[in-house]
Order: structure tokens, then sequence, then C-alpha cells
């Protein structure tokens, strides 16, 4: 059965199908390294390099085969949660799904129409914009109000449950069976199953490498974008692990990443500063690393032979990161297959070289200065006591107007019934008269000073990230290293303020005097910034 892929991206949908045994015959994308990696891959395949939407009516057949089935995985940016919380405009993305929905009802309904199955993913967000029939006329068709399209089944599937090293959840609706799992929770692929099949990137090219999830075996010499060097260095994996362990409101996750289990969903950006990212630890201790390319394209499931056309490894990264799970679509297919009573067909998995392969190239990254509007927001590190927490923030500064208001907030819990709020100075030193308030102080003397940074120079550290004076980050590191010393935690670790002691307490519940402390010290910073210039409006209260 033929196959027309649209938004084929890298061709991870085309290529387990191709793997089912289906000839993928059509591929189009608007961007050119993916139309390039499709046609790397997929030679056999016609290629269209534009925009869908652009694609009128009348020029369908001109420009798209008949097929017994079409995919397509519309771009999921708009739908993704990790956009604005999920917030995000959904407007192109939804006129993205209904071209595409009217291309399939377009060839569904022509005369001596081929096309028997159609599916399209996405991520499970996109689930709520997708209808469950459309009328001729809302899918910009002749026919008037009758029903064009039928989605008539939907369905959220895990690429794990399939067989792919990832736990990725994708929305698939369409037309077509449904595939039942082909792995149990207990017996996935893990992250070290694929790492050890690879070997270590800066091992030698030697013998025969052997695909986890294709089960075949090809030379170690033909494996591209993995012996090259993607170490991180120390402000990266710093900065990740702290997010990633000491997270505002959201939970603990394991740094370097947990290797018997199967990857995170892989993402379409590479990063090693970010909670999302994925780090391994390296045999030398202190050290750690991103993975390469070749290895998250073999979490997606790709086969070894699977090659990547674009000139960097962020776009290669792209690539790999917005694709679907061969593992998910050859599943897919099998089912199709089976409906049709077509025999399984024995895959083969030919060794293509791209024109650029990462190998022996190197990373480096240095720190580079933010811009003077940058903004920040961080609670005291590896300080939160009852789910309580102390930011530093200045998000309510005016930036185009260069005037920077630090500001420190109280929070408790996450979520929708988390509480907030700005305590004044007077009421925190009310309540640390009668727990060593004059030891405190003395500690914040001595560690900052007496003369402190304006709050221009207290913005200005901070967007030169990393170079001299005191920055946001170094002063809550210093506040928590205080409070340690003065509240260790061995021996305050249970000691409150009860709630009717205190004008701040939250939701009545008691304070935790580690936390009154880390609050107290902050105030006590953005206080000392805001005497010698007023006029900077810095807020203390």
């Amino acid at each position: 059965m033929k196959v027309a892929d649209f938004f084929c991206g890298a061709g991870g949908f085309s290529e387990g199908l191709r793997i089912a045994g289906f000839d993928v015959v059509f591929g189009l994308d608007n961007w050119k390294p993916a139309i390039e990696t499709h046609q790397l891959n997929h030679p056999e395949a016609a290629h269209h390099l534009g925009d869908i939407l652009k694609i009128a009516v009348g020029d369908i057949d001109s420009v798209v085969p008949d097929t017994e089935v079409i995919v397509g995985s519309p771009p999921c940016v708009s739908f993704s949660y990790s956009n604005k919380a999920g917030k995000a405009d959904k407007s192109l993305g939804v006129a993205l799904i209904e071209k595409y929905l009217q291309i399939v009802a377009y060839k569904k309904h022509k005369k001596g129409s081929k096309l028997k199955y159609w599916l399209m993913e996405n991520v499970p967000n996109s689930a709520d914009y997708v209808k469950d029939s459309y009328t001729f006329e809302e899918l910009g068709l002749p026919g008037g109000d009758a029903v064009a399209l039928q989605v008539r089944v939907r369905n959220i599937f895990n690429a794990a449950d399939f067989g792919a090293p990832q736990t990725r959840t994708r929305f698939v609706c369409g037309d077509y069976p449904v595939p039942s799992k082909s792995v149990s929770e207990g017996n996935r692929v893990t992250m070290r199953q694929i790492l050890d099949a690879l070997g270590d990137p800066s091992g030698e090219a030697k013998g025969t490498v052997k695909d986890i999830s294709w089960s075949f075996q090809t030379s170690r010499s033909d494996l591209t974008d993995h012996r090259y060097d993607t170490q991180v260095e120390d402000f990266e994996w710093k900065n990740a692990k702290r997010q990633k362990e000491d997270h505002g409101f959201m939970g603990k996750m394991s740094f370097p990443e947990y290797l018997d289990r199967p990857s995170r969903t892989v993402m379409a950006t590479q990063s090693a500063v970010s909670r999302e990212s994925i780090i391994f630890g390296t045999s030398e201790p202190g050290m750690y690393r991103l993975p390469t390319i070749r290895e998250i394209a073999c979490f997606m499931s790709f086969p070894v032979t699977y090659q990547f056309e674009a000139g960097s490894e962020a776009a290669k990264y792209r690539l790999v990161g917005n694709a679907v799970c061969p593992k998910l679509s050859f599943a897919l297919g099998r089912a199709i297959a089976d409906a049709e009573g077509s025999p399984e067909s024995k895959p083969v998995f030919k060794s293509r070289k791209p024109s650029t392969d990462l190998t022996g190239t190197a990373r480096k990254k240095s720190k580079s200065s933010r811009k003077i509007s940058a903004k920040f927001q961080m609670h005291v590190p590896y300080l939160k006591v009852k789910s309580m927490r102390v930011d530093l923030d200045n998000v309510r500064s005016d930036f185009e107007a260069e005037k920077f208001v630090w500001r420190v907030v109280l929070h408790r819990g996450s979520g929708k019934k988390a509480l907030h709020c700005t305590p004044r100075f007077a009421d925190v030193e009310r309540v640390m008269r009668k727990h060593r308030l004059d030891e405190l102080e003395a500690a914040l003397i001595a560690s900052f000073g007496k003369n402190l940074p304006s709050a221009s120079a207290f913005q200005q550290a901070h967007v030169a990230n990393g170079g001299q004076g005191l920055n946001p980050e170094k002063a809550l590191a210093t506040i928590k290293s205080i409070v340690d010393r003065v509240f260790p935690e061995s021996g305050y670790a249970d000691v409150v303020v009860p709630a009717g002691e205190s004008a701040i307490a939250m939701g009545r519940a008691d304070l935790p005097i580690r936390v009154a402390a880390a609050l107290y010290a902050c105030l006590w910073l953005v206080k000392g910034m805001a005497q010698p210039m007023k006029q900077l409006m810095v807020q203390v209260s």
C-alpha cells in the first residue's frame, strides 16, 4: 500500500511504515533540512518543499499523489504544554490541522478514490482541538453542511509500549485499526541498553554495533553522529542540576539520568541548562555530557543506519526531536497490514552517508551576557520547608526605562491552590527578634558588607552572567549558607513560628524558622540596595 506523509519532518512516520512493508511515495514539509533528510532516507518518494496552507483545493491532485494511506503530523509547538504552559495561541496549529483534513477529505471523496486509511499524530493537548466530524463547508470544500470527514478513532499512545526506548505520549486520530501494545511496562527498552549497544562516544570504531530497536547489526565504522564531544561545562550542568533537584514548585528529577528506564520525552531543542536537559554522567567524576545525536535518534527508535541531513548539531537535534517514533508508526502500520491480510516482510536497512557527520567535532560552550531586560526569579536554593520557599525576583521592573524593582515573595504550595505574599520588612523583623536576630544580622554584614550594590548594579551583575560583582544567584547561595550556619537543619528543622504569632502567616500555616530567616535575609538585602538610590524604585514591601 502506498503512503503520503504530510509534515514529514525527518521521516519517523514514513520509516516505521516502510519497515512495516508500506511504499512511501510522497513527503511534504516546509523546512529544507527535513525534506533533504526524508529524501536521503526515502529516495523513492516524491517530495514537496513548501507551505501546505498554500496548496489550493484545485491544485491538490497536481501536488499530492493518490494513495491508500495518508499520514500527517502537524507541528505541535502551539499545542505543546511546554509552550507557555499550554496557553500559546492555537490558531496556526488549528489551521494546519484543518488544511491537512481538507486534503484527506478531498482524496477520500474524489472519483475513483484509493484512500482507505488516514492518521494524524500530535501531542495529547491537541486532542481538544480536533472535532469528531467535519462538514465540507468547514473544510473549505464544495458540499455544504454534509459530513465530509469523520474522526472514527482517537487514542493516546505511549511509544514505550511499542518498543521505543522513550516514554513519549502522542494523540493519534483518524480512521485506522488500533494496534495492541507489544511491550509490558516492566520490559520496556532502557537508555542503558541503547548506550551499551552504541558504545562510548570516545571509543574506537571497531567491530559491529547492534540495533536494539530493529534487531540487526552493522559495522561500527558506519555509525555517524556519535563519536564526538558532548561534554558540558560546570555552569551548565550545575544550572540543570539545580532545576531538576530544587525546582520552585515541580517535583525532583534524577541527575544525572537514571539509565535503567526509557528516556524521557525528547524535545526539539537541545539544552544543557534546563530542567528538561538529558544529561549523562561520565567515567570521570564530576564530568557530565549530553547525548549524541545518534543516541537521541536511537531513543526515538530510528534505525542506527538512519541519517539526518543538516549542517549543525542543533538542526539535527530538531529533526530528531520533532519526529514520530518509528516504533509507534511501525505498530500502526502493522495493524493496518494485518487488517488487510498482508504478511510481514523482512525490511532492508541501508547505510547512507549524510553530507555532514558530527564525528570528531568538539562542543565548546561559554557564558554570554544577557540583555539588560533579562528577568530573574529564583528561590533560596535547596530551602523548601513544609512547601514554603522564598523567591527573589525583578519581574515588576520597568525594563524599558531601566528602572529595576527587586522583590521578595514568600510562596506556599504549587498549582491553583498556591499562596504567595510580599511581606513587609518590619513584620519579618518583629518575628525574628525572638530568634537570634543579632547573629543573623552579624552574619549578613560579614558576608555582604555594609555597602550593598544599587538595584541597577545588581541587575548589571545579573545580565553579566557570572561576571564580577554580587549577582542574584550568588546572593541567594550566600543567604542559604548563612541560614545553614545560624539555623542549622539539624537543630531547627522542626522549629516554627506559630501562625497566631506572625502577621505573615500563609493560610493559617506555621512559618518554619529557617524559611523566616531566609525571608528576613532577602528583605535585608533588598532594603540595603534601596538606601543609596531610592529613585530606582526598589520595592521592599
